[in-house]
C-alpha cells in the first residue's frame, strides 16, 4: 500500500444503526476497526441538539475514552429551499444549534442539505450561498465545517460546487455522497473535480440500481466505489481528516440487512479497492 492510503480513515453512520445507545455504536466501531462515527442529529436518536450541556459532554468523553472520533453531526437543515421571513429565522437558528452541537462534542464537520425542490437554480444557489455564508464565521471560530451535501436538488458535484465556490468561506464545504451524484448522472472524476477544492468527507454506499436504492452491503450493488476510490488518488484527494463514511440508510429501509455483521467486511472492501486503486 502507497503513503497516501495509510492515511484514510473509516466510519460509518448510525443512520445504519437507528436509535443505538453511544456505548453499543462506540463497540461495534471498535470491533469492525473504525476509526469514527457520524451521528445522526435527530430527536429519534441519543445524540442531537436539544441535549444539555453534561449530555454532551458525557458524549464526548464516552467517545474520547473509546478512541473513536466524532467525524460530524449529520443535521438537516436544507438552506437552498424557499423560505418566508419566520422560515428564515428558523432555518438559521437550526444552523446555529447544529454548529455548536458539533464544537460541544467535538466534531469538525456539519451536514446539511440543499433540498431545493424544483426552484429555479439561480435563486436556489443564491439562498444557499447567503444562508451558509451566514452560519460560516461562528462555524470556523467553533472550529467547524458546514458541509453541503450532494443531494436532492444539487446532486451533482458541479451543483453543489456552484453554491460553495459563491460561499468562498474555509468555515463551509463540500460532503460528496456518491450515490447522489451517481445518479445525476456525473463520472466520478468530475465528481471529484469539481468538489476538490471544497471537499470534507465522502460518503460511501452501494445499492442495486437506480430504481432500487435500498441499501446493500459495500461491493454487492451497482455504485462505482472502485471509480471514486481512484479518482480520490487512492485517498489522497480526501479531505484533510481522509475521512470515508459507509451511510447505510437503515432507517429508511427496515426491511434491509442488518449493519453491525456488515461492517467489518464492508471496511476490508474499501481498504481493498484503496490498494488496488492508483496514486495520484
Amino acid at each position: 500500500m502507497g503513503d497516501t492510503s495509510t492515511a484514510v480513515r473509516f466510519a460509518f453512520s448510525t443512520l445504519g444503526v437507528p436509535g443505538m445507545p453511544v456505548a453499543e455504536v462506540l463497540r461495534l466501531a471498535a470491533e469492525a476497526g473504525y476509526q469514527g462515527v457520524e451521528l445522526r442529529a435527530h430527536p429519534e436518536e441519543p445524540v442531537h441538539p436539544l441535549l444539555g450541556v453534561r449530555e454532551r459532554a458525557a458524549v464526548r468523553r464516552q467517545f474520547a475514552d473509546a478512541g473513536v472520533a466524532i467525524l460530524a453531526v449529520a443535521g438537516y437543515p436544507k438552506v437552498a429551499a424557499d423560505r418566508d421571513g419566520a422560515g428564515e429565522g428558523e432555518l438559521a437558528q437550526e444552523l446555529t444549534e447544529l454548529v455548536l452541537l458539533a464544537a460541544d462534542l467535538g466534531a469538525p464537520y456539519v451536514r446539511v442539505f440543499p433540498g431545493g425542490g424544483d426552484r429555479p437554480a439561480a435563486a436556489a444557489d443564491a439562498d444557499a450561498a447567503r444562508r451558509l455564508a451566514a452560519v460560516a464565521p461562528l462555524a470556523a471560530a467553533r472550529g467547524v465545517r458546514v458541509l453541503l451535501e450532494t443531494h436532492d436538488s444539487h446532486r451533482t458535484g458541479a451543483a453543489a460546487a456552484r453554491i460553495l465556490d459563491r460561499v468562498g468561506h474555509p468555515g463551509t464545504g463540500a460532503l460528496w455522497d456518491v450515490l447522489h451524484s451517481w445518479l445525476g448522472g456525473e463520472r466520478p472524476a468530475d465528481s471529484c473535480a469539481a468538489l476538490a477544492p471544497h471537499l470534507g468527507y465522502v460518503q460511501v454506499k452501494d445499492v442495486a440500481s437506480a430504481e432500487d436504492t435500498t441499501p446493500l452491503p459495500l461491493g454487492a450493488g451497482r455504485l462505482p466505489l472502485a471509480e471514486v476510490l481512484a479518482a480520490l488518488g487512492n485517498g489522497a484527494g480526501l479531505g484533510h481528516g481522509g475521512w470515508l463514511c459507509w451511510e447505510y440508510e437503515k432507517r429508511w429501509y427496515p426491511r434491509a440487512a442488518e449493519l453491525p455483521a456488515l461492517l467489518a467486511p464492508g471496511r476490508a472492501h474499501l481498504q481493498g479497492l484503496l490498494d488496488a486503486a492508483p496514486a495520484h
